[in-house]
């Protein structure tokens, strides 16, 4: 059953009844139901039910400056604010045609690392890792394996120590703006931040030796995957979107070829396909498909984990996730000596003049852009139309989350019927930790289609 469907999901079981009804799933971020039901020996219903009420962001932002946009789209998500903040401006600058400097753009990709390697954290350490040590959650934890806690909690706080010196804070962050930066780090900062990363070594290298003992469920279901890719580097801040399934790249602002969105009557989220009935983002996603750009140290962890692409394991993302952790450690090290050593040009800080017709040297002209980076989850869109007076006029957001949703259903739908002679407690948890393994951001994903009332 590699692509899925009702049809396909009404086979004949061995197991006769069976009802799974897990309501508030923990360990995720938003509210989304388990829903298994084998009547008579036919698979009926299996999958993940999204209850949140729909989020308004693309109304908000309407009407607002381009000045304000990335301030409220960092209200999206606690988690991953940072990312919808470069997202955000990304998109107004390509739709008044701005063009940033290239030391905005580093400091950018340092900040997309700091997240990554903070979000990446919390989800192997605390939601992930309970599972692997037979805990409900990471407080038991406390107790008997107290000092990979502690690690945790110090590895965690460092990232967000560091998110806070580049963009002013972690959450919601407010440095972060169009046309680059209103403050930028002092050189005291950059050595700082560069003796967090050369100090935190040890318990990088203990993160992974814990997780080469972790076993996580053998199962596999190949799909088509989704990321932004470039020649040269493990893209992140920029790119071209690409896919397993097609020949070539897609411009950020040809999206919609690739994401095509539709609605499903369990799910208050949207779902999301391309060529199959389903596709991937996320860090499994990025590495099958980015896997030759990552750094040396990256593939010694990915050897470590005995990771290899192409990977159709769902479970095996918190595995890629470990991957980009060290990928992202090494190379804002890279970033940092660059600053080091080249220096940091603070005539670079801008302004943000209330009003454009104030800007030097720059005419706005209104236009419709997007901006397209890869995130924790996976990849993020924005697209905004602005006028000539940079007034958002017209705004849509794609979630990575709604993206993974119809390819979490088809999972779950692919291994039931592989574990139904288990127990039930032993299903049940199987398919709670198929859906953490993608990390899901649930409120995040809550935006609705279009509607036309007949």
């Amino acid at each position: 059953m590699q692509d899925g469907g009702a049809k396909e999901m009404r086979k004949n079981l061995s197991r006769q009844e069976l009802n799974i009804d897990v309501e508030y799933l923990t360990r995720v971020e938003g509210h989304g139901n388990i829903v298994v039901n084998v009547k008579n020996g036919t698979l009926e219903k299996c999958h993940l039910e999204i209850i949140e009420a729909p989020r308004f962001f693309e109304a908000m932002v309407r009407g607002r400056s381009l000045f304000e946009v990335q301030h409220i789209t960092s209200r999206i998500c606690g988690i991953c604010s940072t990312g919808h903040c470069t997202a955000s401006v990304k998109a107004t600058e390509d739709a008044i045609g701005f063009k940033v400097s290239e030391q905005t753009k580093l400091f950018r990709k340092l900040l997309l690392h700091l997240e990554t390697l903070d979000s990446h954290l919390l989800h192997a350490y605390f939601l992930v890792a309970p599972d692997a040590f037979g805990a409900l959650s990471v407080v038991p934890l406390i107790k008997t394996h107290k000092e990979v806690v502690l690690r945790a909690l110090r590895m965690k706080r460092n990232y967000s120590d560091m998110c806070d010196i580049i963009a002013g804070r972690h959450t919601h962050p407010i440095s972060i703006c169009p046309r680059g930066w209103t403050k930028l780090p002092s050189r005291a900062d950059l050595v700082r931040m560069r003796e967090i990363f050369t100090g935190q070594m040890n318990d990088l290298n203990a993160t992974v030796d814990i997780f080469t003992t972790v076993k996580l469920p053998v199962f596999e279901r190949e799909t088509e995957y989704v990321a932004l890719s470039l020649p040269d580097e493990y893209a992140f801040y920029e790119g071209d979107i690409t896919t397993t399934d097609i020949k070539g790249t897609v411009k950020p602002r040809d999206y919609k070829e690739v994401i095509h969105e539709f609605h499903v009557e369990h799910s208050t989220a949207k779902h999301s396909k391309n060529k199959r009935s389903s596709y991937m983002v996320g860090a499994l996603a990025r590495t099958n498909i980015n896997y030759d750009k990552l750094n040396d140290q990256a593939k010694t962890v990915a050897s470590a984990l005995n990771f290899k692409t192409p990977c159709y394991n769902p479970f095996m993302n918190t595995v890629a996730q470990l991957v980009e952790m060290a990928h992202c450690v090494h190379d804002s090290i890279r970033i940092l000596d660059h600053f080091l050593d080249k220096g940091v040009d603070y005539s670079d800080i801008v302004t943000s003049w209330p009003k454009v017709d104030e800007w030097p040297d720059f005419t706005v002209k209104g236009g419709t852009g997007v901006g397209a980076v890869e995130v924790p989850r996976g990849l993020l869109v924005h697209e905004y139309t602005v006028d000539e007076k940079g007034v958002v006029q017209k705004a849509n957001c794609v979630i990575p989350t709604n993206q993974n949703l119809a390819n979490v259903d088809l999972d779950m739908q692919k291994l039931i019927p592989e574990v139904i002679e288990r127990p039930k407690e032993e299903i049940t948890l199987l398919s709670e930790m198929l859906v953490r393994a993608y990390d899901p951001c649930i409120s995040c994903s809550t935006h609705l289609l279009k509607v036309e009332f007949v």
